[in-house]
């Protein structure tokens, strides 16, 4: 079996950074899709796509994979720009403003 072991990035909708701790080993597909000529939707036999486990440490997900015999590629997560400083909606209106502020 084929695996991915991935550190989760935030939720595009959301300023958290809920559930980006952790670390996810999930499984690749093992066969296509198909699409059902009657209804037209796609499914597989494959329920191991469906399968994701999650792990506190990249290493707890690297031992699982190894004790189960899964060939685990690791894919190394996208670390933030540390110049990023997040503002306040009062930052708005400060004082200290360097362009003026217009609707």
């Amino acid at each position: 079996m084929r695996a991915r072991i991935y550190q989760p990035a935030r939720n595009a909708m959301q300023s958290g950074t809920a559930k980006t701790k952790g670390w996810v080993l999930e499984f690749a597909p093992a066969s296509a899709r198909e699409v059902d000529p009657l209804m037209g939707w796609t499914s597989t036999t494959d329920t191991t796509t469906q399968v994701k486990l999650r792990f506190d440490s990249r290493e707890a997900a690297e031992d699982y994979a190894k004790a189960h015999g899964i060939d685990a590629e690791v894919l190394e997560p996208n670390k933030r720009k540390p110049n990023i400083r997040p503002l306040g909606y009062g930052e708005n209106f400060a004082t200290s403003r360097r362009g003026a502020w217009t609707h």
